[in-house]
């Protein structure tokens, strides 16, 4: 995983989703997912879509396409949403890989400084807080 995600910043010289979404060809759309789902990603006749639920904050909106663009690189054809994650399911395997990926995109190139809580670090990169325990390797 961070050989991908190096090979990813290194060649479109990005570490920010919604370009390397575009880079890839993969197309982003907005729209009501409902109260429950954040995002998703699926493909349809070859072309590959993240939906995004519209009403996210940014940095909640970053998160999820960088998760969703982890199903892409990391999960070839299979479509999963992207649900709450306070709810009374854990997420899979598949879902932690995705939540891992997106935490360590969107922290490529900027390194932790010392002394600095991991929530500082995430607050100063705009990775929403509720995501602290996904940094951890699983």
């Amino acid at each position: 995983m961070d050989e991908l995600i190096k090979r990813l910043v290194t060649k479109y010289k990005t570490n920010n989703p919604f370009e390397l979404a575009e880079a890839l060809g993969i197309h982003v759309r907005f729209m009501n997912l409902g109260e429950v789902t954040k995002g998703l990603y699926y493909r349809k006749l070859r072309r590959r879509f993240i939906v995004i639920h519209h009403q996210l904050p940014l940095e909640w909106q970053r998160f999820v396409c960088a998760h969703e663009l982890a199903h892409d690189r990391l999960h070839k054809g299979v479509n999963r949403f992207f649900l709450e994650e306070h709810s009374y399911f854990p997420p899979g395997k598949l879902e932690r890989q995705a939540n891992l990926f997106a935490v360590k995109l969107l922290s490529a190139g900027t390194p932790i400084e010392q002394d600095e809580s991991v929530q500082s670090y995430y607050a100063r990169i705009g990775i929403p807080a509720e995501v602290v325990f996904f940094s951890e390797d699983q």
